[in-house]
């Protein structure tokens, strides 16, 4: 989610709506090829009367100087215009597309003189109005010339200062109106939630204000809260990329998803498809594949992550293949399945939903000649990757699968022809072998690789740079003061941070007594970092307490190691304060919904210096309303959007880091000496792995987050580093988007950062593509050259920071730093440790498949635990498609079986016929006085259910089973009648206290003719009707009444229908499954009564004296 561009039609609607009367209206109307214009014309009479104005609405920049913009024409040179220019295709710069969507409004005759230029953004201290009292397509760079209102957030709107800023040069019998407009418009602004507004030109006359051209951007992580102002907004892509079906499918499931999912086609023809776990790992392949020269074969971009289940994963790759094979390429096509290491994705249950997939598709794949290349890691990923092998083998397509021994694009050259594909290598630790407890004393080292004879020319040019380097001449000493720190940092850089920031550099922000409050119920996290902590050693828990405001104060039970601990959980955070002091860290796991509320709570309590919001899709204005707060009482916020950060050896947050099996392969139970900064949370993890192979581990890593408006800098915590003398060596991660990279830049030159500093910014594939792309990262949007990730390398590498040509070569780099280090003798490598064991969790081991253990409980019918609930393995909306009814759902759930349509109708008119019985019936009546009693519904209902039996409604088995062992073992009918008089039993199903041969009962009567015309055969039926004969011979009420009749005609379906075996019938029979019937049936018509009673108000329902019979003795 990130601010987007809207229509300008839209934009004008809004301004319509909420300007009221400080603007005249913005009449337009919008055209596209579908549009009918004998419709249009008839609801806009204005388009017939008035002279006009056409133009292409597509986020097209400078359409006037294009040559785009029809202006003073008729209705008729309005549609002539659009008739010739429809479909055209038109080149922009280095993008092309075709022209779709048209704006038409009237033509305003006005001077050139009247035309102005406004534009209000955003930035992280808060918005900014530019303006110019000339505008126009030949306004020129308004950015230099143009005057300056700032507004921080939270401030008051001034009319006076705004006055004074920008209004010197308007003439004097417009600036009321004019100071209104803007007033207005800067309110609608921010209530409507822009990031962005620029119109140009304003036309500004004596009496009113006109809004000619209008380019605007809504922040659409704020639909939330704007959903009822904004309306139905569409966001358009940008121009030059069509919008895809499977683009707005994959939107609507992020939409409905936890997860993130995205997807962006760009060259649908393209041979290389992407299919990228991670935001910040999406990029980064994507960048590898441009590098390499493949920019116009990258079909797509997009990513999946925050731990999709397998039913949405399978959802995004069956997509994703389906674009692959509308068009075939001689050379077949190439799939990339590539991420980082997970922090907590169950890579397995994500590859699961792949594999479906790729099944699914196998003989196109075949067809296509598609190659698929995987590189991933995280929790499971063992079984993950052994699956994928698996299917390659077994599908006969080509998968080349590669886990976190191979570096994490390397399958990008290979799958390009650029570098050999490697063999397999050796099997990696597993994740049970790292977690099962051991008694063999040696440590898990990862080998530093020997690079001497391997180093490029590049490397050898940093070696020679870092043998020149003033830095490592000298002891790397850490300032001692924040006045020496003042001192040595340039005033343009301390600008940045100077408005209301005095953050506290001289304590660490997190050490191995830290102790941290975590907000949410996140009990997976909070294990993790138990876990983390008893590995690493530290002699308390980091978490001392959690806060939950939806139940009550209560404890949650984690381990400690091999022990159980109890956490305590507030509902509410005054308390939680108050008993736990000594913590200053809170975790903060509120949803987008809540996390700003959560915050801004947590900010009353001075205890706190450090807190980490990992939700993404705040809206912007909530984030930078948190920072400005934050950094006014000294707090610091790492987020939002982030998976936080860790120390090695001390601390961590939440997920970060992943499963103990990474943990422990990236050292990280023990501090190295190269300290981190990233946007990107699974980057973070990714750097965890690749520094550990090329130096000796990590020091400290934070990911600051992705959004636009992180709460603390790459600035801020590589000061922390060059402070900290315990780190050697820091590592940047940078992304395109915003100029945070140039402030490290101006601390580089001025020596404020005097410590070795690689660095790689992502993102260097924006620059080749033809059309704009919106990243994974709200962040990850450039809006002008500086801002890009290519000139933000170049510019670091400038500054004297170490750069490698591509991420490909940041490990490599890394490697060579360290070295230098430790050959000039600033740098011990850190010695290894073995961590203590942690027992592995029950469900993980299971998960694994390294246990197993008999299951307390058995279920054939249904099964819930996936994406859609199975009722006998059929899914529920092929039970709703298909329309089974109640009778279909009774043979699934009863039965096990699918029987045949006629079999499910009976089954549905049992349940009707047996429903009720009128109010005098003894289960009736129960629920009646029960009813009356003030019980509530499941009280009546179960009243009136515990009169079912033998004497009331539950003689469908029993009729069943005499009738059938009567039948089976060949009695005669008249046999059957005289034994069961001469054992003084009375047959079952036969008799009713009302009804009698002259006066049947229907539902018998209903019931015997359904069963005669859709039965394949009725003998059991027929056999009790010859029973009826001779017993109504004898009395005329002992007839066979609705339960023998439902009792006899089940077993002629279950014998009959074809569905189950003799045996089989009669176990449902002696299960009670035919009085389950009546007993389902009857629920309905108690439940009535019930109803019908609270309607009618009925009171406590009392048996009249005389109708009760007393016969008590005359005396004692």
């Amino acid at each position: 989610m990130s601010t987007k561009a809207i229509y300008e039609a839209t934009g004008k609607k809004l301004l319509n709506k909420y300007l009221g009367s400080t603007a005249a209206e913005c009449r337009c109307v919008s055209v596209d090829a579908n549009t009918n214009w004998n419709d249009l014309i008839a609801n806009n009479r204005w388009l017939e009367s008035e002279r006009l104005v056409v133009k292409p609405d597509q986020l097209i920049k400078r359409r006037g100087k294009l040559g785009l913009i029809k202006g003073d024409v008729a209705i008729q040179g309005a549609k002539d215009f659009i008739s010739e220019t429809l479909g055209k295709e038109i080149s922009i710069g280095h993008t092309t597309g075709k022209l779709k969507h048209f704006i038409i409004e009237p033509y305003l005759a006005h001077e050139k003189t009247d035309e102005m230029y406004i534009c209000i953004y955003s930035n992280r201290e808060g918005e900014v109005i530019l303006f110019h009292h000339e505008g126009g397509i030949d306004v020129g760079d308004v950015d230099s010339k143009g005057l300056q209102y700032s507004i921080l957030i939270d401030e008051s709107f001034d009319d006076k200062k705004m006055e004074t800023a920008l209004l010197k040069h308007v003439p004097a019998d417009r600036q009321a109106h004019l100071s209104a407009f803007i007033s207005k418009l800067f309110q609608v602004y921010m209530e409507l939630q822009f990031t962005y507004l620029e119109i140009n030109p304003l036309v500004v006359t004596s009496n009113t204000v006109y809004v000619l051209d209008l380019a605007s951007r809504l922040d659409q992580t704020a639909e939330y809260l704007c959903a009822s102002k904004w309306g139905n907004i569409e966001f358009p892509p940008p121009f030059g990329r069509d919008a895809y079906a499977e683009e707005a499918y994959i939107a609507e499931l992020d939409a409905k998803s936890g997860a993130s999912l995205k997807l962006t086609v760009l060259n649908p023809k393209g041979r290389v498809w992407t299919m990228v776990a991670g935001g910040g790992a999406s990029v980064i392949y994507s960048d590898t594949i441009c590098d390499m020269g493949f920019a116009a074969e990258l079909a797509d971009y997009g990513e999946y992550s925050g731990a999709p289940s397998e039913q949405q994963t399978y959802e995004y790759a069956k997509t994703i293949l389906s674009l692959m094979i509308k068009e075939k390429n001689p050379e077949g096509k190439i799939l990339i399945i590539g991420g980082g290491i997970a922090n907590f994705t169950n890579v397995a249950a994500t590859f699961k939903g792949i594999v479906k997939a790729l099944r699914e598709f196998r003989d196109h794949l075949i067809e296509y000649k598609v190659s698929i290349f995987v590189r991933r890691a995280g929790p499971n990923y063992q079984e993950g990757l052994r699956v994928m092998r698996e299917v390659g083998a077994s599908l006969g397509v080509p998968i080349h699968v590669f886990g976190p021994e191979t570096h994490m694009t390397a399958i990008v050259g290979m799958a390009l022809g650029k570098r050999p594909i490697a063999p397999p290598e050796h099997a990696e630790l597993t994740t049970a072998n790292f977690l099962l407890p051991t008694s063999v004393n040696v440590s898990i080292v990862i080998p530093i690789r020997d690079m001497s004879n391997q180093h490029t020319t590049k490397f050898d040019e940093e070696r020679k740079r870092l043998n020149k380097s003033t830095s490592l001449d000298q002891e790397l000493a850490v300032k001692s003061d924040d006045s020496n720190t003042a001192t040595n940092a340039p005033s343009t850089t301390s600008k940045v941070n100077d408005d209301i920031r005095r953050l506290n550099l001289t304590r660490p922000l997190f050490s191995n007594t830290t102790k941290a409050i975590v907000w949410g119920m996140q009990t997976k996290a909070v294990q993790g970092m138990l876990d983390f902590d008893h590995v690493c050693r530290r002699s308390q828990p980091s978490v001392v307490a959690m806060i939950y405001p939806f139940t009550g104060d209560h404890k949650q039970k984690f381990y400690w190691g091999h022990e159980e601990i109890l956490l305590p959980c507030y509902k509410n955070m005054a308390d939680c304060m108050k008993r736990h002091p000594d913590a200053d860290v809170l975790i903060n796991f509120a949803s987008l919904r809540s996390a700003y509320d959560s915050t801004m709570e947590t900010l009353k309590y001075p205890q706190i210096r450090s807190i980490a919001i990992i939700a993404e899709g705040i809206p912007e204005q909530l984030t930078r309303r948190m920072l400005r707060l934050a950094n006014k009482q000294n707090v610091f916020l790492i987020g939002p959007a982030t998976v936080g950060g860790l120390k090695a050896g001390c601390f961590k947050i939440g997920h970060t880091g992943g499963m103990l099996d990474n943990i422990l392969m990236s050292k990280l139970y023990r501090p190295g000496s190269v300290a981190y900064v990233s946007r990107s949370g699974g980057m973070s993890n990714e750097l965890n792995n690749i520094i550990s192979r090329n130096s000796d581990g990590v020091y400290e890593g934070i990911a600051i987050g992705g959004d636009r408006y992180p709460g603390t800098t790459f600035t801020d915590h590589i000061y922390r580093y060059e402070d900290d003398p315990e780190a050697k060596i820091i590592v940047l991660l940078g992304e395109v988007g915003g100029i945070e990279e140039y402030h490290i830049c101006e601390a580089i030159k001025s020596k404020r950062i005097k410590k070795p500093l690689v660095a790689w910014c992502i993102g260097t594939c924006a620059s080749m593509f033809t059309s704009e792309v919106q990243f994974g990262h709200a962040g990850s949007h450039a809006d002008n050259d500086r801002e890009t990730a290519i000139a933000k390398n170049k510019a670091l590498q400038d500054a004297g920071a170490y750069v490698p040509n591509s991420f490909d070569e940041l490990g490599d780099l890394i490697h060579v730093v360290f070295e230098e280090l430790k050959r000039c003798g600033q740098l011990i490598p850190k010695p290894d440790v073995l961590p203590p064991s942690v027992p592995m969790d029950y469900d993980w081991a299971r998960e694994l498949g390294l246990i197993r253990k008999p299951a307390s409980f058995m279920t054939s019918i249904v099964d819930d635990r996936g994406q859609e609930l199975l009722y006998a393995g059929m899914p529920i909306t092929d039970v709703i498609k298909e329309n089974m009814g109640i009778g279909g759902v009774l043979s699934l759930l009863w039965f096990r079986k699918r029987l045949p349509k006629y079999a499910t109708e009976f089954l549905e008119m049992t349940l009707m016929v047996t429903a009720d019985h009128g109010p005098a019936v003894s289960g009736a009546h129960n629920t009646i006085v029960c009813a009356r009693a003030g019980k509530d519904l499941v009280s009546c209902l179960a009243s009136g259910l515990l009169t079912i039996g033998d004497r009331f409604g539950g003689a469908l088995d029993n009729a069943a089973k005499q009738f059938s062992h009567a039948f089976d073992t060949g009695l005669h009918p008249a046999d059957f009648v005289n034994k069961m008089r001469k054992d003084g039993e009375l047959i079952m199903g036969i008799g009713h206290r009302v009804k009698s041969l002259n006066n049947p009962d229907m539902r018998v009567v209903l019931l015997k003719k359904f069963a005669k015309e859709h039965f394949p055969a009725t003998p059991l039926l027929d056999y009790a009707l010859e029973v009826e004969k001779i017993t109504v011979s004898k009395k005329p009420n002992l007839i066979l009444n609705v339960d023998g009749c439902i009792g006899v005609a089940m077993v002629d379906l279950f014998r009959n229908c074809g569905c189950f075996t003799h045996e089989e019938a009669t176990e449902f029979i002696e299960n009670g499954a035919l009085n389950g019937l009546f007993v389902l049936g009857r629920s309905m018509g108690f439940i009535g009564h019930f109803l019908d009673q609270k309607r009618l108000r009925q009171g406590l329902y009392r048996h009249p004296w005389d109708d009760i019979s007393y016969i008590l003795p005359e005396s004692m």
